[in-house]
């Protein structure tokens, strides 16, 4: 298993933040209440990959002390 300490996961939860936060500002700005709600559930997906990603870090660290 390649060790990348978290990190592949907190950029792909930035990413999916980006994206979520487009597709939520669209929705708004068109009155399409089903493209922002998928922005607003893949905004919170990517608030839990990053933090996925820094539990790995943090146990990363850890072992390593």
């Amino acid at each position: 298993m390649e060790k990348d300490n978290g990190m592949k996961d907190k950029l792909k939860g930035i990413k999916d933040k980006v994206v979520g936060e487009a597709k939520d500002s669209y929705g708004d700005v068109t009155n399409d209440h089903s493209k922002q709600a998928e922005g607003k559930a893949q905004k919170t997906k990517g608030g839990v990959q990053k933090k996925v990603g820094k539990v790995k870090s943090d146990l990363d660290d850890k072992n390593n002390k």
